[in-house]
């Protein structure tokens, strides 16, 4: 494998490259968003990563992320371990995302354990252990206090 360059250029040297998707929002981007990102590039060629909308994200939430659906795309896509990103607008259309990107793999944090079991028809999916002590909100939250 090489050891050298973008997350692509192993996706040349095998036919059938298995591709891994995970979906997130992403905001104020942290150590635990890096290392599920690196862990899930790890199990397959070519990661895909679906970054929620701000729209989607009120919807959840109801309120929209500290930084834009343009600026998280952006950081996202400028990670090492990611090859491919693009605009999560619903929950409803995992389905479709899998199957519109031909995903061998769909990669969650284990706080939706259970949540994705349903696409095990038409991909393996793992969940991953999520980095203990950190999340969006608790570094939000240590902003504000500051």
């Amino acid at each position: 494998m090489n050891q050298v360059g973008n997350a692509s250029d192993n996706v040349t040297e095998n036919l059938n490259p298995v591709r891994v998707i995970t979906f997130g929002t992403f905001d104020v981007i942290h150590i635990g968003h890096l290392h599920i990102l690196e862990r899930a590039r790890q199990l397959g060629d070519y990661l895909l990563v679906g970054v929620s909308t701000d729209q989607m994200n009120f919807d959840k939430k109801q309120r929209y992320p500290v930084y834009t659906q343009n600026e998280r795309l952006e950081i996202i896509r400028s990670l090492r371990c990611v090859d491919e990103v693009f605009l999560e607008t619903s929950m409803e259309l995992k389905r479709q995302y899998l199957l519109d990107y031909h995903a061998d793999i769909l990669v969650m944090g284990d706080d939706w354990k259970g949540k994705f079991d349903e696409f095990m028809d038409l991909c393996r999916v793992e969940y991953l252990p999520r980095t203990p002590s950190i999340s969006t909100t608790a570094v939000i939250e240590k902003i504000k206090i500051e």
